[in-house]
């Protein structure tokens, strides 16, 4: 061997040395995530999924040190289609690839079937599924980091009576866990409130013609119905009601709070669609201005519902590793059930059983199509 190679040769085993040094200096932390990535929900899926990879680029950005290592943060997505049996499929995926960290599911009734899954597997699972339910399995390290249907069902009813000053609504909802969770809150919390419950009509989160339960709520004559159901329902729903000469306003949770709602109901949404979502304004929110335009610049996109929601809790869980100096679930777990931690969307603090001690509630309407804040609570 000349000498020149002789010294080619050393510099490339030091180059190996090198980068053998630096990979085990390194510690990869995979965080899946878990919603309706085709369907008529992806918009809300990708927007979760885009809020997770934002915080996943930023933690790995800080070069949090746990153990001696540093940690890199992996995203690993999984379609569930806002379908229980895909849900489950995609738990027992992520589980099976020793994930330990889940975000998601978007919707309740994946999210109940599968938090058994990562229970078993030893999984973390962090979801804005708002069904009561979801919390109640008696799981630990499951965070529900939005408000849940209690208190976003009461605060619409509330709101109908105090703010709209209605007296009569019509109730219908879509007979999914979100659905129907989320329409009986309302009708409890109506009742409470002096509201006459006029009527109550059934449909499924695949309809797409409602005239014939419309036409039965017209004849009560309501002057708000409350929808639980997701955004592609209630965006025709609210045109078939302009149609009909309905003149009521649609109420409804979280799901009716998204831009998409703008987008397919056009017009008849405007000034006539009211929600309420988990989350303060986040125009108001310290962070807030500053995180959408950081999503924008990023996405090329606005963000919607709970980018920002899966955005915190992303980087809650970060910050826990750093504090716990461990990616040992448990371990992880137990600093963030006893912290406090501020994030762009809310101040998260949890109860033993992972709800949201004190999770804001802001109602919106839409103007321009366009879905606008009116008032946290």
């Amino acid at each position: 061997m000349t000498h020149r190679n002789s010294i080619v040769s050393l510099v490339g085993i030091a180059a190996i040395a090198l980068a053998s040094a630096a990979q085990a200096q390194e510690q990869v932390v995979a965080i899946g995530h878990t919603g309706p990535l085709s369907g008529p929900n992806a918009f809300a899926g990708k927007d979760n999924e885009n809020g997770v990879r934002l915080a996943v680029e930023e933690l790995n950005a800080k070069k949090i040190v746990v153990g001696g290592k540093t940690l890199k943060f992996e995203l690993q997505s999984e379609d569930d289609q806002c379908d229980a049996k895909a849900g489950v499929n995609a738990a027992q995926k992520l589980v099976d690839s020793k994930v330990k960290y889940v975000m998601g599911p978007y919707c309740s009734g994946v999210a109940i079937p599968a938090s058994r899954v990562y229970s078993e597997g030893g999984t973390m699972m962090s979801t804005v599924g708002t069904n009561p339910k979801v919390t109640q399995g008696g799981y630990k390290n499951l965070f529900r980091i939005i408000a849940s249907d209690t208190q976003i069902g009461s605060s619409m009813a509330v709101y109908a009576a105090k703010v709209l000053k209605v007296s009569k609504v019509g109730v219908i909802d879509d007979r999914t866990a979100f659905g129907q969770g989320v329409a009986e809150e309302f009708v409890k919390e109506a009742k409470k409130q002096g509201l006459t419950v006029v009527g109550q009509e059934f449909t499924t989160d695949k309809a797409v013609d409602f005239l014939s339960i419309l036409t039965n709520l017209k004849a009560q004559k309501p002057e708000a119905i409350f929808f639980g159901g997701y955004a592609p329902q209630a965006a025709p729903m609210v045109r078939q009601m302009k149609q009909l000469g309905l003149p009521a306003k649609l109420l409804g949770g979280d799901t009716l709070c998204s831009p998409e709602m703008g987008k397919l109901g056009g017009d008849a949404v405007n000034d006539t669609v009211f929600c309420a979502q988990g989350g303060s304004m986040l125009e108001k929110a310290a962070g807030g201005p500053a995180f959408k335009a950081k999503y924008k610049k990023r996405f090329n996109l606005d963000t919607d519902a709970y980018g920002a929601s899966f955005y915190d809790q992303t980087m809650l869980i970060g910050e826990a590793m750093r504090k716990a100096d461990s990616i040992d679930v448990s371990k992880v777990g137990a600093e963030i059930y006893k912290g406090s931690y501020k994030g762009v969307a809310g101040t998260y603090t949890y109860d033993d059983k992972g709800n949201m001690t004190q999770a804001p509630i802001t109602v919106f309407t839409f103007r321009n199509a366009q879905p606008t804040a009116l008032a946290s609570y």
